[in-house]
């Protein structure tokens, strides 16, 4: 045998503490500002449609305007012929203001739930947390983005039946699924940005109402631009609606469009709508 002598292994004292246990012993570090910006979208998002699965008669109720619109309104001037929509069929021609209109009317009242969370102490422990105010905006209004495409689901399974010819091209039905969801993120942001303003729900709902119908009229929704007034079709130009009505028609119908256009306004509404309400949050939960 040789006189070598072998050297023992270390001592495991002697290893670094830098392994399994240790690593359980420190807690991951929390994620702040906006890298919590997905998972509130996603769980505000989450929460709307648990709401919705717990009542589902909201769904029915909201699809009796939509469904009277394109039946009594749609047919009628189907028949008479009195706006020119290019050789569209009217009843073609409303089905995307109308989708937009039913988006629309969900969006404009979200901020009675802002208030009812403010009222209920909900809206304080939210802004205790590290979320960002337009983090919690920003899921606010995509969530509403959600009530806002099951609408339009209905609304289009509902022209369908009365023969609307709309593509079922999965990628314009996915433009249309964005389009639906911004256009709802602005009108959304402009319910909580009244509801910054005027914090109570009597005024906010009074002012929805007052501003709805409006909104509604100077659009393209029901008419084209042409046969406006000139001070109307200068409403129409800076009226978000008109966008969001434009790029439904394009994609849905195939009619000429200004998609790039009409994605832009939509975009930056969408993104100021968030900016001006994340900077009231903190006045509505005073």
């Amino acid at each position: 045998m040789s006189g070598v002598p072998v050297t023992p292994p270390a001592a495991s004292a002697d290893l670094p503490r830098t392994g399994g246990l240790d690593l359980l012993a420190t807690p991951p570090t929390p994620r702040t500002g906006w890298r919590v910006l997905p998972a509130r979208v996603i769980a505000m998002c989450v929460v709307e449609l648990q709401k919705l699965s717990h009542d589902r008669t909201e769904l029915y109720t909201r699809a009796i305007q939509p469904a009277l619109w394109l039946l009594i309104f749609g047919e009628t001037f189907t028949r008479i012929r009195a706006i020119p929509t290019g050789g569209v069929p009217y009843l073609d021609y409303l089905a995307p203001g109308i989708i937009a209109q039913s988006t629309m009317f969900i969006a404009i009242f979200y901020g009675i739930q802002i208030i009812w969370e403010r009222d209920s102490g909900v809206l304080t422990k939210l802004l205790v947390t590290p979320t960002p105010r337009a983090a919690l905006v920003t899921g606010k209004a995509f969530a509403a983005g959600v009530k806002a495409v099951i609408q339009a689901v209905v609304v289009v399974l509902i022209a369908t039946v009365l023969g609307v010819g709309m593509t079922w091209n999965p990628l314009r039905l996915l433009g249309v699924l964005v389009t639906v969801v911004l256009g709802s993120a602005f009108f959304s942001c402009l319910s909580m940005t009244i509801a910054g303003i005027v914090l109570t729900r009597d005024r906010l709902m009074g002012i929805g109402q007052a501003i709805t119908m409006p909104l509604f009229f100077a659009s393209n929704a029901l008419y084209p631009l042409a046969v406006m007034p000139g001070w109307l079709q200068a409403v129409s130009a800076v009226n978000p609606l008109s966008y969001q009505v434009d790029a439904l028609r394009g994609l849905l119908l195939g009619t000429p469009a200004n998609l790039p256009l009409d994605a832009g306004v939509l975009v930056l509404a969408a993104v100021l709508g968030i900016a001006v309400s994340s900077s009231l949050l903190g006045r509505l939960a005073r």
